[in-house]
């Protein structure tokens, strides 16, 4: 009887457990089917149902960590020096000094600047954070740029007007993923508008901001279109002159008027190019030139140096020389400052362009 009673008493224990485990679980489920519930806006289901990658909203740069993709910790991160990227189909559009791209949300005001994404949105789309940090590169208006405060205390980039988002699904610079989501979001263009009404007029342009990550690949030689007969035209003749920038003061460009750039990341002692795979894409090698046929540069400083496929590449002051595939006019600077002021135009010492 003693061992009868003792194995009841055991199986009791048992089923009262089960039972406290099977009333944890339906609470649990309650709860997680509350939690769910949200905002009834489309525009802001439409972010918010999107998953956001590993790592915050991107594994680029300081993106990768978890506070930055953090609405309540400070609505995201600063713009930083801000650029502009010519895109395939979209045409000129703004982009963070990192190189991804920057968004409007229909639902938002420009006059007065207000957001109307919290939350779940705010969480699939950051806000771009104004301070200090956050300027106007070369092609965008500084007075365009303005803030607002928003209900964490953050303080928000506007662009003319319009409160800027990066978006999670972008995980590389130049990616436009946002661009239409729940026909609410848009790509910013330089001017606070949204990026494609102007983009079926625009010049070609890779969809990724220089790397230099990627596996190595052969060189395309600096092959792009001179650029339009109406446009200005350096001297004839010269493959190598100087142009006087308006912001950047004198700058060295190409014989089709194009804006020659030096890369941070390459090195003088030796000499090597640090600008692989993708990153080819969006800036060309140039070509070398002639030494008898530059105007207004020491030629001590023009050399060229033989990439690992076997091309040649123009170098100034020791160091590989580079076009941009977003400049579509003569003298036109798109590209300096991008990927963190990594990429610079060059004066006529060969070295940064630093302005006027």
């Amino acid at each position: 009887m003693t061992t009868t009673t003792k194995r009841y008493g055991l199986v009791a224990v048992c089923l009262l457990l089960a039972g406290l485990v099977l009333m944890a679980a339906f609470g649990n489920g309650s709860s997680s089917a509350e939690s769910a519930k949200g905002s009834t806006d489309p525009g802001q289901l439409a972010g918010a149902t999107a998953p956001a990658p590993a790592g915050g909203y991107g594994s680029y740069g300081d993106y990768g960590s978890s506070a930055s993709a953090s609405p309540a910790a400070g609505g995201g991160r600063p713009g930083g020096q801000l650029a502009v990227r010519v895109d395939d189909k979209l045409g000129s559009v703004l982009t963070d000094g990192q190189g991804f791209t920057l968004y409007r949300f229909d639902k938002d005001t420009a006059k007065p600047p207000m957001s109307n994404c919290a939350g779940a949105c705010a969480t699939t789309w950051p806000p771009v954070t104004k301070d200090a940090m956050t300027m106007a590169g070369t092609g965008i208006d500084q007075a365009k740029l303005g803030e607002i405060v928003r209900g964490d205390g953050s303080h928000q980039l506007t662009v003319g007007g319009w409160p800027a988002y990066r978006y999670a699904q972008d995980t590389a610079p130049g990616d436009t993923k946002g661009e239409g989501v729940g026909g609410t979001w848009h790509a910013l263009a330089p001017d606070g508008s949204k990026a494609a009404s102007a983009g079926a007029g625009a010049q070609p342009s890779a969809t990724a901001t220089a790397t230099a990550t990627a596996a190595p690949t052969a060189a395309p030689t600096a092959t792009a279109a001179p650029m339009p007969p109406s446009s200005p035209q350096p001297p004839a003749g010269a493959q190598l002159s100087i142009f006087d920038h308006p912001q950047l003061g004198p700058i060295m460009v190409d014989a089709h008027g194009r804006t020659l750039y030096h890369y941070g990341k390459d090195t003088a002692w030796p000499m090597r190019s640090n600008c692989e795979g993708d990153c080819l894409k969006t800036w060309m090698p140039a070509a070398p030139v002639d030494p008898a046929k530059i105007k207004g540069v020491d030629p001590k400083l023009v050399g060229k140096m033989q990439r690992p496929d076997g091309t040649w590449q123009l170098s100034i002051n020791c160091t590989p020389v580079y076009v941009y595939s977003g400049d579509k006019g003569y003298g036109d600077a798109l590209g300096n400052g991008l990927a963190g002021n990594q990429w610079t135009a060059i004066n006529p010492q060969g070295k940064p362009a630093t302005g006027k």
